[in-house]
């Protein structure tokens, strides 16, 4: 399976959730898609299931030698949710990672301002929250999303996104009421594979979807 687009994800991956919705499993929903990917595909699905979009931004922490790398993630005010194995293995200490956790906050927090425009973070109490993205690798920034999800108090955490590695999808499992993926490759490899257009997009691009939403 491949998807055309990161517009085409979303509306395949509203098909399953509006299924669910008929059932009675996502009463009132609201969307949160990570930027910038997800965004694109968190439209479709509040699109269809009349559900609120907003955003829930969530900065990867790679390695100081290497940021490619990543050995953690953070959302929102909340303590980075580091992977202690991979910087035992790596050699590095937390003090290491004081410069780029440090740089990954003020990137969340331009993003945040500029992509809210002055709107307060959305209430989650006694929603259902869909955490969308356009796919997940090892989820580690999705965890550090549902994780700061979690303790805003909703009624049910979903997460859902067009592809995922076998592994991320299992491990999402332990964080998420219900995990949502159309495409578990085996040999996954990277998340841009499984697109045929997978450009990367900007905040402009984001701030037309919240728009329209808006």
């Amino acid at each position: 399976m491949q998807f055309r687009d990161r517009r085409q994800a979303g509306g395949r991956l509203a098909e399953v959730l509006r299924t669910r919705q008929g059932e009675g499993a996502l009463p009132d929903p609201l969307v949160l898609a990570l930027p910038r990917g997800g965004v694109a595909v968190g439209r479709e699905v509040a699109r269809v299931l009349d559900a609120p979009l907003d955003v829930l931004v969530v900065r990867k922490i790679g390695a100081p030698f290497q940021e490619e790398l990543g050995v953690g993630a953070m959302a929102g005010d909340e303590v980075p949710l580091l992977d202690e194995d991979a910087l035992r293995h790596l050699g590095i200490g937390e003090a290491a990672l004081a410069p780029v956790i440090e740089r990954e906050r003020a990137e969340l927090r331009r993003r945040e301002h500029l992509y809210r425009e002055g709107r307060p973070a959305p209430d989650l109490r006694g929603h259902t929250v869909i955490v969308v993205d356009d796919g997940l690798a090892t989820g580690s920034t999705a965890r550090a999303a549902l994780r700061y999800v979690r303790r805003q108090a909703p009624a049910r955490v979903v997460l859902a996104a067009p592809v995922c590695s076998p592994e991320a999808a299992e491990l999402m499992r332990a964080e998420a009421d219900e995990v949502i993926c159309l495409h578990r490759p085996t040999a996954f490899m990277a998340v841009g594979l499984w697109y045929e257009n997978f450009e990367q997009l900007t905040d402009r691009d984001v701030l037309e979807a919240l728009h329209v939403q808006l």
